[in-house]
């Protein structure tokens, strides 16, 4: 494990407790009612979506299994975890990380591990061997620190 300022300490069991702790860290699923809240820190990363409309989204998606993870420091909200499990031809059965926002201010504070080994410790509670998501150039850094490696398949879109 690389170095860092707050370890992650996996359950003993797995994860029915559905709290994990990262030293000052916990991180834990979200409730459909705590969704609304989380959008100031989720709009840092998506500047894009009013409140309507991330919560249309996240509704929609969690019908195909998309869930959102809070981190908390001290109690208050720092991060949130936007994941959801894919079963792929080519990559089997993997857990996806389409968001993990931190508040500005709680940056390189440890958050983004909590949450990124709380994705872990829920893809191998599921029988999953894979993490995958994308990254935006300025975040490479951080996940080849906690592990990740550059895939060497590129994503293409077409706008429509």
């Amino acid at each position: 494990m690389p170095p860092s300022s707050a370890r992650f300490h996996p359950p003993m069991n797995d994860l029915q407790s559905d709290d994990l702790q990262s030293d000052d860290v916990q991180t834990r699923r979200l409730e459909p009612r705590e969704w609304a809240a989380v959008f100031p820190i989720v709009m840092q990363l998506r500047p894009g979506l009013d409140a309507e409309q991330f919560l249309d989204r996240v509704r929609r998606q969690s019908h195909g299994g998309y869930e959102l993870v809070g981190a908390y420091r001290n109690g208050r909200l720092i991060g949130v975890l936007g994941m959801r499990p894919v079963h792929t031809l080519v990559r089997g059965p993997h857990l996806h990380v389409d968001d993990i926002v931190i508040e500005e201010s709680e940056r390189r504070a440890g958050g983004g591990r909590a949450l990124m080994a709380y994705a872990e410790a829920d893809a191998r509670a599921r029988g999953m061997t894979a993490v995958f998501l994308d990254a935006r150039p300025e975040a490479i850094g951080f996940y080849q620190a906690i592990g990740y490696e550059l895939h060497t398949t590129p994503s293409m879109k077409k706008i429509l």
